[in-house]
């Protein structure tokens, strides 16, 4: 059955192009702007749009997660984050992602058994890291490893089988998990660690990164929540670039474990899941606290290349919800660990206040984002830099799936195939133009 959007009563737009004028539908969205069909002008008109970065672009329709920047709302299936964030945990977050609703304590407790039941990865997956070079960055690892998965767990390829869509999306996020301590484990020099099934997923992923044959890892109920709460906040984020990307991947027809391996190398970019790790280095290129005036001034500078990082958002022109809950969680996980003998947490505490006091930052509303909080938490906790985006990727493999669902059960979607403004030359005959300099 064909979904019907639903039109603005009385509304609908104009197009004029050399006197000849074409109507555009109008839609209403539950919560947002209204949106122009433009889906035929190209049809009817031989135009087409042009909109680098699809700032102002719907490539889908979807019911999963809602932003509104201008005020910091952030909403999974109408449920405000902040709620979700105190009163749920990442399994069920998931679960409400993918399936539309919070489910009830009995389809609850299955689901955590269904998730807990393919943490285990196949043995011989174990052999593909040994082929990782030692200084490989662990998301390089879980780009490639995520993507083999398609190659041991052929019963669930067939993305036109629910049953088969369903225990796809089961295995990448349990193993996702899994994955992502591996590559941790193998990037330190040490021996990977199974999971353990009665833990909640928080505290097996940390029980896999930090347990070890010669000591036993004691699982930290603060460090625990933190990190829940950061799988959480990053679960999905609604049509961002590593988003868009598995969905496109997924229009093609592309399996599962393609898709969501497309997804973590759109997410490796140090402009979308790389900023938390930028956010880091950028404290140590900093230093020292008595340095924070100076690299202030270069940041406003606009002459100069510098930029802080962890501070302001393209989407949230208002306080990042998911920061406001991690500057709280920061506070307890600091608390919990000290930051006496780290520098660096030290540094960042004390530029977060200096920023939230410049009246430039309050001008511009740049304040601390989700990047700047979630790399303090995880430093803290104990992953070096290199891990934050493996963390994000993890999590985000929630909201990967219930897109890559949504977009898979659509009856109106199709092959994504984005048009061009071709600025190249025309009509050359071979030999003409032929390149004279020796830069290539």
């Amino acid at each position: 059955m064909v979904k019907k959007k639903k039109k603005s009563q009385n509304l609908k737009a104009e197009l004029k192009i050399n006197n000849k004028t074409y109507s555009l539908p109008i839609y209403d969205s539950t919560a947002g702007e209204k949106v122009l069909d433009i889906s035929k002008l190209h049809q009817e008109s031989n135009y087409f749009t042009y909109d680098p970065g699809f700032s102002s672009t719907a490539s889908c329709e979807s019911k999963i997660t809602f932003i509104d920047g201008n005020k910091g709302i952030l909403k999974y299936r109408g449920y405000d984050v902040a709620e979700l964030a105190t009163k749920s945990d990442f399994i069920e977050v998931t679960n409400l992602l993918i399936y539309g609703d919070l489910p009830n304590k009995a389809q609850l407790n299955k689901y955590r058994k269904l998730i807990a039941r393919h943490t285990l990865l196949h043995d011989q997956i174990v052999n593909f890291f040994q082929g990782f070079r030692r200084d490989a960055h662990p998301m390089a690892m879980m780009v490639g490893v995520m993507g083999a998965l398609s190659s041991f767990y052929q019963d669930s390829l067939d993305i036109n089988d629910p049953h088969q869509r369903q225990e796809a999306t089961r295995r990448i996020i349990a193993k996702a998990a899994t994955i992502g301590a591996m590559a941790y484990k193998y990037s330190i020099g040490q021996a990977f660690v199974s999971p353990k099934n009665n833990l909640n997923y928080a505290e097996n992923f940390l029980h896999m990164c930090f347990s070890h044959s010669a000591e036993k890892y004691k699982i930290s109920p603060v460090l625990a929540k933190a990190m829940d709460v950061i799988f959480i906040l990053h679960a999905d984020h609604e049509q961002n670039a590593s988003t868009s990307t598995v969905r496109l991947a997924g229009s093609s027809g592309a399996n599962p474990f393609a898709c969501i391996a497309a997804g973590v190398a759109s997410l490796w970019g140090p402009a979308h899941g790389g900023a938390n790790q930028a956010a880091l280095e950028m404290l140590e290129e900093i230093g020292d606290t008595k340095n924070i005036k100076k690299y202030i001034s270069k940041a406003k500078d606009k002459e100069d290349k510098f930029k802080l990082m962890g501070f302001g958002h393209r989407v949230y022109k208002n306080y990042d919800p998911r920061a406001k809950i991690l500057k709280q969680v920061c506070s307890k996980v600091l608390k919990h660990v000290g930051i006496k003998n780290d520098p660096i947490l030290k540094l960042a505490i004390e530029l977060e206040k200096i920023a939230l006091k410049d009246n430039y930052f309050k001008e511009k509303k740049l304040y601390p984002n989700v990047d700047f909080y979630s790399g303090i938490i995880l430093r803290a906790i104990g992953f070096p830099p290199e891990m934050f985006t493996v963390i994000f990727a993890i999590a985000r493999t929630a909201g990967w799936t219930a897109q890559w669902t949504e977009m898979t059960e659509d009856p109106i979607q199709k092959i994504g195939r984005p048009r061009q403004l071709y600025t190249g030359k025309v009509k050359l005959k071979y030999g003409q133009n032929r390149s004279t300099k020796n830069t290539r």
